[in-house]
């Protein structure tokens, strides 16, 4: 990845919906070198899909919740893990060091569904002897884009 792709990525990130003349214009490339440099990024899997950033609120996800899960032993961990891909309330997923196995972030309209999400569940499935949840009460920053290494790093 060279200093070109890193200005793509850069203007991607902050303005996804932009023609490839403005990206172009940002990254000071043609149309058809940026066409070129978005299908390569593509299939490298730099970049890995397209997709709109939705305000959770006007969505009806007014609850913001990280879950911290003990699994059990290591036999219970894909089932834990196929919850996980399929249950749209949890957005991200993390194994993580210390005390716990891992740490969810859970989006749900009221206390009702995390009560639900958490009770029916997750908790339901054998191997997952306890949790522990922190719920957000606002929000300071929440970025989708990730800080880009210089050239140089």
């Amino acid at each position: 990845m060279d200093e070109f792709d890193r200005k793509i990525i850069a203007h991607i990130q902050e303005f996804g919906r932009s023609s490839y003349a403005e990206i172009g214009n940002a990254a000071g490339l043609s149309v058809s070198a940026v066409n070129e440099r978005l299908k390569k990024l593509e299939r490298q899997g730099v970049i890995a899909g397209w997709a709109a950033r939705i305000d959770p609120n006007a969505v009806g996800c007014r609850i913001l919740a990280f879950v911290h899960v003990m699994v059990e032993r290591p036999e219970h961990e894909p089932a834990f893990l196929e919850l996980v891909r399929q249950e749209a309330a949890i957005q991200e997923c993390h194994h993580v060091t210390g005390d716990w196995s891992y740490l969810l972030k859970v989006r749900v309209a009221d206390m009702a569904a995390l009560e639900r999400l958490l009770a029916q569940r997750i908790k339901a499935l054998p191997g997952i002897p306890r949790t522990q949840t922190v719920i957000a009460l606002s929000s300071a920053k929440e970025a989708a884009a990730l800080p880009l290494p210089a050239a140089s790093e």
